[in-house]
């Protein structure tokens, strides 16, 4: 890997750069020949149609051969102004890094004592503030919406953030805390430990806890395989843990799907969540506003994208 990050690739890049951009001119240079003129034949290319219709090497029309020569001089002096020849910066300095932060400093500057002012807020309060629930939205839709729908109503894989129904809890800080830190969800395979008829067994009884009919022999059966490989995490009566963010398994919502192929396929093959951590995008006061709106989204009658 250090071989293309070494000295010699800049050099090799800027060169064959401006050797193509030379190499442009010269061949633009070699096509500027005047046209024949009095008795002397045209050159033609040897193409012929129609017998006798045939193609002149004709020069091509002066302007457009001035406005390549301009494009030329133009594409030399970006290139001495701005950054394009390898590690070159240009003599100005720009680069796309210190545009962005220049960017982000004056957007600080001008909108920083807005999102001040909700700092150090309690976030339930927050969320009863049309204003702040107007720039939580924002904030949602530019950093939630691409996982949790516009709507924040979740698909398979991602929770829905408009119920009550929390893997890791749906308190205020419990909220701040997940878009913060991020969270990591693994439920592990167990296709290599328990045989066809235990996952078959659990299976069954897992969607026995949301009122799926199986028969009593399942509901025993299947309840000593919970009880031995499943109950450490989601608890001795399926309800889940926050802590761990085991799913409550007896409420009838399921983020991946409640049909028998598919809790089959969560406990033979496992499932792996990740939600970023957000804390190097957003300051503290934009999480506040986010964990307020996304809290308001369940326990705020007045949000406006609340179901």
């Amino acid at each position: 890997m250090s071989d293309f990050v070494s000295g010699f690739w800049s050099i090799y890049v800027g060169g064959i750069t401006v050797i193509s951009i030379l190499f442009c001119a010269w061949l633009l240079k070699t096509m500027t020949t005047r046209r024949a003129t009095g008795e002397r034949k045209p050159e033609v290319t040897g193409h012929v149609w129609d017998e006798n219709l045939e193609e002149y090497n004709n020069p091509l029309p002066r302007w457009w051969i001035w406005a390549f020569y301009i494009s030329i001089a133009f594409g030399l002096g970006y290139l001495v102004l701005y950054p394009g020849l390898g590690s070159f910066q240009g003599v100005l300095g720009w680069s796309s890094g210190g545009e962005h932060q220049a960017d982000a400093t004056q957007a600080d500057t001008r909108y920083g004592p807005i999102f001040a002012k909700y700092l150090k807020e309690d976030i339930a309060e927050i969320a009863h503030d049309p204003e702040a629930r107007a720039m939580g939205q924002r904030l949602f839709l530019n950093y939630c919406a691409q996982c949790h729908g516009s709507d924040a109503r979740g698909g398979k894989g991602f929770p829905n953030l408009t119920d009550n129904d929390w893997l890791y809890g749906g308190t205020p800080q419990d909220i701040k805390t997940s878009i913060t830190e991020g969270r990591n969800g693994v439920m592990p395979p167990w296709g290599q430990v328990l045989s066809g008829d235990d996952i078959r067994d659990v299976t069954y009884y897992v969607l026995s806890l949301s009122d799926f009919p199986a028969t009593p022999l399942q509901i025993s059966s299947g309840r000593k395989v919970f009880a031995s490989t499943c109950a450490a995490c989601h608890g001795p009566d399926g309800k889940g843990n926050p802590a761990l963010g085991a799913p409550n398994l007896s409420d009838k919502i399921w983020l991946h799907g409640g049909s028998i192929a598919a809790v089959t396929e969560t406990i033979t093959k496992g499932r792996s969540s990740h939600m970023p951590a957000h804390k190097d995008l957003l300051d503290e006061a934009k999480i506040n506003l986010l964990a307020a709106y996304v809290y308001g989204l369940s326990n705020d009658a007045s949000a406006t994208t609340k179901k």
